[in-house]
């Protein structure tokens, strides 16, 4: 379209543009300019029409600049209907208590709307957003009018990102979660509509698409071990968020980190990407060894890089045939010429070329250097194999630097289309530097920090999360709990004896009951070469075997063993503030008759021989639930033991299905046949931030359900009158009420033979 023609097209729909903001006005021609190119005749009236609506809404000329800008990209993707449909929507939010937000809407909505293809799904997304409004909006008392949605503006602000990493479903349920669990609380539902608070990444990881660390984590553990000899542990970095440099996988002398999560990439499945990344690392720990990164520049460090990846990964391909096909599919091919080395720094694109003509000899690279390269490569992994070293490639690629770099390289515009080889690690495991604190700091610089607290306690171990469960949806808050577990204090152990020597008659009583519940059972153990005596059967076999010729069966006794109880017991004991409360009888604390309940069933578990450890637990909110190391199941039950009990104290509140989640951890690895969890308590599980009982009660509940489909039986010991209310629920019959406390010593070790017999 020439010059006239566009003046011509811009003065006709110029009187059809009645906005008469002088802003709008200047901005007018360019805009109707490029619309013209992008839409029919009729789109472009309906883009005008929009445009004019928007102008006579009462909020100023800033909502029409921006419609001006996106509406014609959006509307050539999706369908001139999207004019009208904005353009109301907009309305509707200028005549709502949330008219801030426009602004923030239509400045979103070029993100949203190309990674939507229909009316109907720009139509659910803004179904979406008028559901989070009907949910947060909140009327003012004694009158009708409505206060602002808190989180709307960080919401829409957000956006860009959450559309980027979810599905329109997965955005759904992000902003359910947020405005179901902070209605109440206008500062976290901003913190969490900004994307600050550790729930937010914790549900946009959970609503992604792809293949997640969680559900692969075993088999990679596997891989690693078996086909590797590796023991180092995984540690997981996020993704989902943006950040000023791209977290990447990498292998230290500690650690392997990996992704959150891996989408399909090229056919290639999650699976097989956390396949090949781990491969490509472990091939470096077999492989590489370390090279001063200081002898070297920052541009001869990429080359070298791409020649010692390649090696080890020919390496692997040798041991491993199947590994070939998985680095090819996911290597990129930078096509040739797709770089301009006289405006662009062609590093990126040069080493890719250079890395897929190593890695594939069916690529053609079109350039001599790289043919020249490819063949000394190739003979010095055909000459020495696996003898090859990381020094050979330093050479290689120092060589390669020089004899290809151009004046162009350190240019700013840097040419990175098609690059990025997505299962590599960042070679941190091959370089190190001289000084402890310069560059070699920020090189190192790349996980996934959370905002967790900080534990400085040799008595401490780091924090763990657990899900929580929602009852409401139906569905887990992920990383919702934080569990600090500390080594319990220590006191007198010489008051836990006294205790026993107080219930010296229950202690004997309790024996007689102990020697009835051992095993008293005989079981023969067959084909022993010594034994008590002989098994004739095997004897006679051994007989015609020797007269035969062949070779007799030497195991022809047998002897006896004890069929023994297998038993693995965790004792948790709630230590919230109410055990603090004098019992009126007997003038005692529920703390102290817990102490002696716990000392004296400690007592007789071990008389029984049964694995047991002990732990007690308390909480100040969600994000401090404090679970105290009392006894492990490798300690033996002596005075150390003994000591924390003695030292026992009661404060804050009652999270129990944290804390029995963070016990079934420790209990789930005992090697048993039966598995027992004892909750000893005074009252239901509750805490300061949390308003509805139900809450707690019912994901208490949820957690016995996740031990015992780990094989571990729950049963609760409680000191409330009115557990009825309440306990049934969380346990169904699984529970003992223990009317007169002053009792509790004697009923519950009483209860625990009971139950285990």
């Amino acid at each position: 379209m020439n010059a006239d023609v566009i003046t011509e097209v811009v003065s006709e729909y110029q009187d059809k543009f009645t906005c008469n903001f002088p802003k709008a006005l200047e901005v007018f021609p360019a805009c109707i300019e490029e619309a013209t190119q992008q839409l029919s005749d009729e789109g472009v009236t309906a883009y005008i029409d929009g445009a004019n609506f928007l102008c006579k809404i009462g909020m100023g000329v800033e909502p029409v600049l921006v419609y001006l800008e996106i509406m014609p990209e959006i509307a050539s993707h999706i369908g001139k209907g999207t004019m009208k449909m904005v353009a109301d929507y907009g309305y509707k939010l200028a005549r709502s208590p949330n008219k801030k937000a426009l602004i923030p809407f239509l400045a979103s909505l070029s993100s949203v709307c190309r990674r939507i293809d229909t009316l109907e799904d720009l139509q659910h997304y803004l179904d979406i957003i008028d559901e989070y409004v009907d949910k947060t909006q909140t009327v003012i008392h004694g009158h009708h009018s409505l206060y602002e949605s808190p989180g709307m503006i960080p919401l829409l602000e957000s956006m860009p990102q959450l559309i980027s990493k979810l599905s329109l479903a997965g955005i759904r349920n992000f902003i359910d979660y947020g405005a179901r669990n902070y209605n109440d609380a206008p500062d976290q539902q901003i913190a969490y509509f900004s994307l600050e608070s550790h729930d937010a990444k914790s549900i946009i990881q959970r609503e992604r698409q792809g293949t997640t660390f969680k559900d692969v984590e075993r088999h990679l553990d596997m891989l690693k071990d078996c086909m590797w000899d590796c023991d180092r542990p995984f540690s997981v970095f996020s993704t989902a968020f943006d950040q000023l440099r791209k977290p990447v996988p990498y292998l230290d002398e500690e650690l392997i980190a990996v992704p959150d999560v891996y989408e399909e990439e090229n056919g290639i499945s999650g699976l097989d990407r956390y396949r090949a990344m781990l491969a490509h690392m472990m091939a470096h720990k077999e492989w590489s060894t370390k090279l001063m990164a200081d002898n070297f520049a920052p541009h001869m460090q990429l080359f070298i890089s791409i020649f010692e990846d390649c090696r080890v990964e020919r390496l692997a391909i040798q041991r491993f045939p199947g590994l070939k096909p998985l680095f090819l599919a996911l290597h990129p091919v930078p096509e040739k010429g797709a770089c301009d080395p006289t405006q662009q720094a062609c590093l990126r694109y040069r080493s890719t070329r250079l890395s897929r003509a190593l890695m594939d000899e069916t690529f053609d690279p079109q350039n001599p250097l790289i043919e020249d390269f490819r063949t000394q490569f190739n003979a010095i992994l055909t000459e020495k194999g696996e003898t090859s070293t990381t020094q050979d490639m330093a050479k290689l690629g120092t060589n390669f630097y020089v004899k290809s770099r151009k004046k162009t390289d350190s240019l700013p515009n840097v040419f990175f289309d098609d690059t990025e080889v997505s299962y590599r690690d960042d070679n941190r495991f091959i370089w190190f530097h001289h000084e402890e604190n310069d560059e070699a700091e920020d090189f190192h610089n790349n996980e996934y920090h959370s905002d967790e607290k900080v534990v400085d306690d040799a008595n401490s171990l780091p924090p763990r999360h657990y899900d929580e469960w929602d009852y409401i949806s139906e569905s887990y808050r992920p990383d919702w709990a934080t569990v600090y577990e500390r080594l319990h204090p220590s006191g007198d152990s010489n008051k836990i004896d006294r205790l026993m020597e107080k219930h010296d008659g229950l202690a004997k009583r309790l024996k007689k009951m102990i020697e009835a519940l051992k095993p008293q059972n005989k079981k023969r153990i067959r084909f022993q070469e010594e034994g008590e005596e002989l098994d004739l059967d095997v004897a006679i076999r051994s007989v015609i075997d020797f007269k035969s010729g062949q070779a007799p069966d030497p195991r022809i006794n047998y002897s006896h063993t004890t069929d023994s109880r297998n038993i693995a017991v965790m004792l948790l004991v709630d230590t919230s503030q109410s055990l603090n409360e004098r019992n009126q009888e007997t003038g005692q604390t529920l703390l102290e008759l817990s102490e002696e309940a716990l000392a004296i069933t400690a007592w007789t578990i071990e008389q029984l021989g049964d694995k047991f450890a002990i732990g007690g637990f308390c909480s100040d909110t969600r994000h401090e639930v404090r679970y105290q190391h009392i006894k492990g199941y490798s300690e033996h039950y002596g005075d150390e033991v003994k000591s924390r009990i003695a030292a026992m104290e009661a404060s804050y509140s009652t999270r129990m299905g944290a804390a029995m989640r963070h016990a079934a951890h420790y209990l789930e690895a005992q090697q048993a046949e039966k598995k027992l969890m004892l909750i000893l308590t005074d009252g239901e599980p509750a805490d300061i931030d949390t308003k509805d009982p139900q809450v707690l009660i019912q994901d208490t509940h949820k957690a016995v359900e996740e031990l015992k489909s780990k094989g571990i039986y729950s049963y609760c010991i409680t000191l409330d009158p009115n557990a009825d209310e309440y306990v049934e629920t969380i346990f169904d019959n699984h529970y003992t009420v223990i009317d007169h406390v002053d009792k509790l010593p004697e009923k519950l070790p009483q209860v625990f033979m009971k139950i285990t017999q």
